[in-house]
């Protein structure tokens, strides 16, 4: 199985809007792109400087099945939305 995590660091702006949209529709995902075996989504509640905003942890049968859903349209239609209210995101992937 493979585990695909990414944290998300958040504009000010409208955060907490965004916050709320981005975990809808990424949670929407799990219906919409059948290489994607399960999603968590979590909003952060820690005050830090190193906190980031929200995570997301994602399950695939194999590494074709990410690379399949890396480029689903679903998926990139949601890419555009975070890439256009975040700042920083940070990810890995590994095999469990």
């Amino acid at each position: 199985m493979i585990v695909h995590i990414v944290m998300f660091k958040f504009k000010d702006e409208n955060k907490e809007a965004n916050l709320v949209e981005v975990t809808s529709r990424l949670n929407g995902l799990v219906d919409l792109i059948p290489t994607l075996k399960t999603m968590e989504v979590g909003v952060n509640f820690t005050e830090s400087e190193r906190a980031f905003d929200l995570s997301l942890y994602s399950t695939f049968e194999s590494k074709d099945d990410l690379k399949a859903y890396a480029i689903h349209p679903e998926h990139l239609k949601v890419v555009e939305l975070i890439k256009s209210v975040t700042i920083e995101s940070k990810v890995v992937d590994y095999i469990l």
